[in-house]
C-alpha cells in the first residue's frame, strides 16, 4: 500500500526523544532513552482499534472510515487489506483462543473470526433491540467477552440509525452466550480495559459532562458482573479514547484534541498523570506489541506510530 503524509511529522534527530515527557519521576523507568518515535505507516481516514498477534508477528487494525481492516506485518513493515468491505470495523480485540474480535458499526454487532475465516455473531441485540454501534472489545481471562455500546458512528459517511438502547457496557458469557448489562445508562461509553488483576474495569465516558471521564468498576469476585463505578480520572481538555493497562497497571491512553494534547498520555495507578507521548495527530487507540511485547503501538488518525517502551501489556492486546 502506498504511504501517504501526514502533516508535520518529523522523526526525532537526537535523543532522548524530546516528544516522551516523563511528567513524574515513576514514569522515568519506561522510557527507554536509545528509542524515538517512529511513523510505521500513514495514508489512512481514521486509524483505529490495533490489536496484536505475536505468533503471526503482525498488527490488525481498523481504518475506519475506509471500510476496511488492515494488517501491518512487523517484518516488512508492509501494509495490506486484511478485510474489505468491513462493515466499519472500529475496536478489535484477541479472545484467549487467538481469534479475532471485532465491534462493526454498520451492522451493530460484535463478531468473532474463526480460524477458518467463518464469522460468528457474539452480539448484536440485547432485550430484543438491536445495538446501537459497539465500539472497544475485550477478552477476560475467563473467555468472556466485554464491549462498549455508544451511539457513535457508524462513520462520517452514513447516517446512524437513531439508538433504541442506553449506553452500555456488556459482558457475552463464554459458556452459554447470554448477552448482559454490566453498566447501564453511561454518557457515550467508548475504550474499556482490565486492570493486571481483572479485579478493575476502566471504561471511557466521552459524553460525560463538563468533561470526558475515565470510570473505574470494581469487578465481583465470581468475574460476572460490576459494582457501582466511580470516577478514576477526569481529563479535562483532553479527550481519551481507546487504552491499555501495563503490567504495573498503568494506564497508557490515546488522547486529543489539538496540537497541545494529542498523543498518548500516561496514568499511574492512582490516577496520576505520570507521562506524555507527544505525537502530531490524535491518538485514537494502542495496544503493546512486538517480540517482547514492549512496543506500543499508536493507531492515530491517518498513521501508525510505534514505540518501544520498557514494560509489556497487561492482556493480549
Amino acid at each position: 500500500m502506498a504511504a501517504g503524509t501526514a502533516r508535520a511529522w518529523e522523526q526525532a534527530q537526537r535523543l532522548p526523544d524530546p516528544a516522551i515527557e516523563i511528567l513524574d519521576p515513576s514514569f522515568a523507568k519506561y522510557r527507554i532513552a536509545l528509542t524515538s518515535i517512529e511513523r510505521l505507516a500513514t495514508g489512512f481516514r481514521w486509524a483505529e482499534g490495533p490489536v496484536w498477534f505475536g505468533d503471526m508477528r503482525m498488527l490488525l487494525f481498523s481504518d475506519v472510515s475506509n471500510d476496511r481492516i488492515l494488517k501491518w506485518d512487523e517484518e516488512t513493515g508492509a501494509v495490506t487489506v486484511f478485510r474489505r468491505p468491513a462493515d466499519y470495523a472500529n475496536g478489535n480485540a484477541r479472545d484467549r483462543q487467538g481469534r479475532l474480535l471485532t465491534c462493526e458499526h454498520r451492522t451493530r454487532r460484535v463478531t468473532r473470526t474463526e480460524h477458518d475465516g467463518r464469522i460468528t455473531v457474539l452480539a448484536d441485540r440485547f432485550e430484543g433491540k438491536p445495538l446501537n454501534s459497539p465500539n472497544d472489545v475485550v477478552c477476560r481471562s475467563d473467555g468472556s467477552v466485554w464491549f462498549t455500546d455508544p451511539a457513535f458512528g457508524p462513520n462520517p459517511v452514513e447516517a446512524m440509525a437513531a439508538p433504541e438502547l442506553p449506553g452500555n457496557v456488556y459482558r457475552v458469557d463464554p459458556a452459554t452466550g447470554a448477552v448482559q448489562a454490566v453498566a447501564r445508562g453511561l454518557k457515550g461509553p467508548n475504550g474499556l480495559c482490565f486492570s493486571p488483576d481483572e479485579r478493575t474495569l476502566y471504561v471511557i465516558e466521552a459524553r460525560a459532562e463538563p468533561n470526558r471521564l475515565i470510570r473505574a468498576f470494581d469487578v465481583t469476585q465470581d468475574g460476572t458482573a460490576l459494582g457501582e463505578g466511580r470516577v478514576f480520572f477526569d481529563c479535562g481538555k483532553g479527550t481519551a479514547d481507546g487504552f491499555r493497562a501495563d503490567r504495573d497497571g498503568n494506564l497508557w491512553c490515546g488522547w486529543g484534541m489539538g496540537e497541545a494534547e494529542d498523543g498518548v498520555v500516561v496514568l499511574s495507578p492512582e490516577a496520576k498523570m505520570i507521562g506524555r507521548i507527544r505525537l502530531p495527530e490524535r491518538c485514537a487507540n494502542l495496544c503493546f506489541g512486538g517480540r517482547d511485547r514492549n512496543r506500543l503501538l499508536m493507531a492515530s488518525t491517518r498513521s501508525l506510530y510505534g514505540l518501544y517502551v520498557n514494560t509489556q501489556g497487561a492482556d493480549l492486546g
